[in-house]
């Protein structure tokens, strides 16, 4: 169910529900009975089989086509507060790197039997605060995030549900409960030193203004001045949904008549688009100016010239964000822990292409 939304799951798993079957729905209960296990047997055998002996196995799937027993996750949230859901919010769902994130969470977590209903944050605080409140309907096994939470009012909300939650894209210091991340302090200060390696000696920065974004610009400001480089000019937005705002911002760049030499842009979405508007216009990339990004998309290798751009194992930034979220709910604490938290660090690395 990794392409269900919120929306969806409400849907599921309204009241109503249980009132389209006309005698009911069949009980767990029932179907341990008829089987002659105990109902904790029955929910493993549906969700990880391996857990439950053949024997056993058997019997149970034997009373689960005599009875027509259907597990819906979502109407037994709300009857028994237990839930297969992992609930995952999204920053911007056109982002390559999120979407394969999610894979590699669902791949972890699906094959255990658990299900993830996608929220879309889309870097609105108000977005990200009614989704949270949604989850006392949903009542999730869990939550994962494309992010640090940064308001304390959702972060006290999320911790008080007690269930686990993992954040990520970022390494915090206090996360809400655990953290898969990279450093997006590192990535910034490597576009940097990487732009004075290549000569370059005016530099402007294109990114969002808060959360990540303030990161790697401060990041990329304090580099700069540390190697000599003159920051001429940074651009901000309040969102970045996609291409365009890269097209705008560059064409704001170019308007200023701006003699910068190279751009960093905070989003491989923000540098493509910059990239299209700078080649749009008859520039050369990057003779007339060098074009960094940050998060390695598979255009960034596809557009030409090429795009440099900060790479980060993202699948395998939520896989293992997968895994420390069903050790959790299998009772088994992860090995690694920080200031009492399970943090896990992402290296990053820098691809030279021909943007720069």
């Amino acid at each position: 169910m990794s392409d269900a939304t919120f929306d969806d799951v409400l849907r599921i798993a309204s009241p109503e529900a249980d009132s389209q079957a006309e005698h009911g729905p069949v009980r767990i209960e029932e179907v341990a009975r008829l089987a002659q296990v105990s109902p904790i047997t029955v929910s493993r055998a549906l969700r990880r089989p391996q857990m439950v002996s053949a024997v056993r196995r058997e019997r149970i799937m034997k009373a689960v086509e005599e009875t027509g027993y259907s597990s819906n996750p979502h109407a037994k949230a709300l009857k028994s507060g237990r839930s297969d859901i992992v609930a995952a919010f999204v920053s911007n769902i056109l982002s390559e790197q999120f979407s394969l994130a999610i894979e590699g969470l669902s791949d972890v977590l699906e094959a255990a039997g658990f299900q993830v209903a996608l929220g879309r944050t889309s870097y609105s605080y108000g977005r990200e605060t009614t989704l949270i409140r949604s989850l006392t309907a949903i009542r999730p096994a869990a939550v994962f995030i494309t992010g640090v939470m940064e308001l304390e009012s959702n972060r006290t909300f999320l911790r008080n549900m007690g269930i686990p939650i993992v954040e990520s894209w970022a390494l915090a210091r206090d996360p809400i409960d655990m953290l898969v991340g990279f450093s997006n302090a590192d990535g910034a200060r490597m576009v940097a030193e990487h732009f004075a390696a290549k000569g370059y000696r005016k530099v402007a920065f294109i990114g969002r203004s808060g959360g990540r974004g303030m990161l790697r610009l401060n990041s990329f400001a304090k580099s700069c001045e540390r190697l000599g480089l003159k920051l001429c000019r940074c651009i901000s937005r309040d969102t970045v949904s996609g291409i365009p705002e890269g097209r705008q911002a560059m064409q704001d760049l170019i308007g200023e008549g701006s003699d910068v030499d190279a751009v960093f842009c905070a989003s491989d979405l923000l540098a493509i688009g910059a990239l299209l508007e700078a080649r749009g216009r008859g520039l050369d990339v990057p003779g007339d100016i060098a074009i960094a990004g940050f998060g390695d998309s598979t255009l960034a290798e596809e557009i030409m010239p090429g795009l440099t751009t900060i790479a980060a194992d993202t699948r395998r930034l939520c896989a293992v964000a997968g895994q420390m979220l069903l050790d959790r709910l299998q009772e088994t604490q992860p090995e690694e822990t920080q200031a009492g938290h399970a943090i896990r660090n992402i290296p990053l690395r820098l691809i030279e292409r021909g943007s720069t």
